[in-house]
């Protein structure tokens, strides 16, 4: 299945985690990376502290959805991720963008992931590797792209 998984730090060495954490990526089994997006900074949305590194990356894998969440939040624990609050700084944030064309909504996982289309961070990156992208039940990336224009996202890498 592809899927994307948005990629996202802000304390610590950023750039050096989000790198890493698309290394671990590349190295899940039944898994491979396809493309990555380039490193973006961006300010903290609905958070604090430092601005953000963020990437997309479009992965082939074998895990369904939950088991591939699962395993994103083993990548964030071995940053270190906490949690402590909802939208906290964070040493690494993975985040399951799309998982094919499916729409999830359980307990644990919504796919889509909420608000994607409003934040320039995540299309920005998602837009480089995959400009015709539809969101499921959303619509087409390229109309969503003029109404994030004004959010603060510079290509860094």
């Amino acid at each position: 299945m592809i899927a994307y998984v948005g990629i996202g730090a802000n304390l610590g060495d950023a750039q050096a985690n989000v790198l890493d954490a698309l290394r671990r990526l590349a190295l899940l089994d039944g898994t491979t990376l396809i493309e990555t997006s380039g490193l973006y900074r961006t300010a903290p949305v609905d958070s604090s502290g430092p601005d953000y590194i963020n990437a997309v990356a479009c992965i082939d894998t074998a895990f369904d959805p939950h088991e591939l969440l699962a395993a994103l939040q083993e990548i964030e624990q071995a940053h270190g991720r906490e949690r402590p609050y909802r939208n906290a700084p964070r040493t690494l944030d993975l985040d399951l963008l799309l998982y094919g064309e499916q729409r999830i909504q359980s307990d644990t996982l919504t796919v889509p992931h909420p608000r994607m289309h409003e934040r320039g961070f995540v299309l920005a990156p998602l837009a480089e590797i995959a400009p015709d992208i539809v969101i499921p039940g959303v619509g087409p990336i390229h109309d969503y792209l003029p109404l994030v224009a004004s959010q603060a996202v510079k290509k860094v890498f």
